[in-house]
């Protein structure tokens, strides 16, 4: 073979190994580490009962200096109490701001309601092109798009004792380009969902925890599901276009999953089918998946699911305040702004109940 064939193959070759190829997930250092270990301090990647342990011995004052030498680790470190992450990240009463991170795009974890009080709390991720900058704004603008615009707008429509939280601990793609296509972000961003879950659960064993992704954080909430506690009831996924595998036996977990698309959700026309780490699988709307539906049939585009009045929105919080162990009889009631309730066999089993 002649050096020109030779260098033909490699150029058709080296995209390949360039797009495909094991999804491969880097965890994210905090910011400050160094100084935090260089004096002696727990190792901020130990698990987060560990660190809620380690707090727990210390004296208000000493706990209170930690944060005032360390805002950024402290700020955000999983398994650290709430309050003194909150002022680490020199909170508001108007915004309580549970991680900080200005680095590159940004990471920012805002909290609405009490985690102190609150018996259920409602996690949600974002997707692509989520950043700090836009956290507020919404991606060129649009504020349906913000984060924090739909925590406000679920956290509306729950009662107090629920919280919500708005999640951008990770690093979306930016664009629907090789990494929007790929899972590796969403593969480091599971071990921070998982990391920050379990730091809720070191604060509070007792709290109810919904999860709900959006588009690409649908992926990182499929990719936590097998190793999320049983705290975690549900998952719902909304316009996602995969949860990384075929159905929903495959993604293992306790929690049920739910999923619901506009009818005009650009999502509803990708293949479905995942090869070499490229690709998401299929849809979870796929009655083959196995998710239980959620209604979005009154749903505008990819990002209107929050919209005040949706059956969506309305949906969601009332699976966030629901009777452990049940769930709604039918997707009309799920709708509906009564509901109505009927027991499933087994909370585990996605077969076992099936909305109508």
């Amino acid at each position: 073979m002649s050096r020109i064939w030779i260098v033909a193959v490699a150029l058709l070759i080296a995209p390949a190994f360039w797009l495909f190829g094991p999804t491969q997930a880097v965890a994210t250092r905090l910011p400050g580490v160094a100084e935090w270990q260089a004096n002696g301090l727990p190792d901020p990647t130990a698990a987060p009962a560990a660190i809620a342990a380690f707090f727990a011995r210390l004296a208000p004052a000493e706990a209170t200096e930690l944060a005032r030498r360390y805002p950024d680790v402290v700020g955000n470190l999983d398994g650290a109490p709430t309050a003194l992450r909150y002022a680490a990240n020199h909170s508001s009463p108007d915004r309580r701001i549970l991680a900080l991170d200005r680095r590159g795009d940004g990471r920012i974890v805002e909290v609405l309601g009490d985690l102190a009080t609150a018996s259920r709390v409602v996690i949600l991720i974002p997707g692509v092109d989520t950043t700090l900058a836009n956290f507020d704004t919404g991606l060129g603008g649009v504020e349906r798009r913000a984060p924090a615009w739909q925590a406000r707008q679920l956290h509306h429509e729950l009662p107090g004792d629920t919280a919500v939280i708005a999640w951008l601990g990770y690093d979306p793609p930016e664009g629907i380009r090789r990494a929007a296509l790929r899972e590796d972000r969403a593969a480091a961003g599971a071990l921070a969902l998982r990391r920050f879950v379990d730091g809720l659960v070191a604060q509070r064993p007792d709290q109810r925890i919904v999860l709900v992704g959006h588009s690409y954080g649908s992926i990182v909430a499929g990719r936590a599901a097998a190793y999320l506690p049983a705290q975690v009831t549900d998952i719902a996924v909304l316009g996602s276009p995969g949860m990384g595998v075929a159905d929903r036996a495959a993604l293992g977990g306790t929690a049920r999953i739910w999923a619901g698309s506009a009818p005009d959700d650009w999502t509803r026309k990708l293949p479905g089918i995942r090869v070499f780490g490229l690709g998401h699988g299929r849809l979870p709307i796929d009655p083959a998946f196995g998710a239980l539906p959620l209604p979005a049939d009154d749903v505008t585009g990819h990002d209107g699911y929050f919209a005040t009045g949706t059956s969506t929105l309305r949906a969601i919080a009332q699976l966030a305040t629901s009777r452990s162990g049940e769930i709604p009889r039918s997707a009309s009631a799920l709708a509906s702004s009564a509901g109505s309730w009927t027991s499933s066999l087994s909370p585990s089993s996605p077969g076992s109940s099936i909305v109508s």
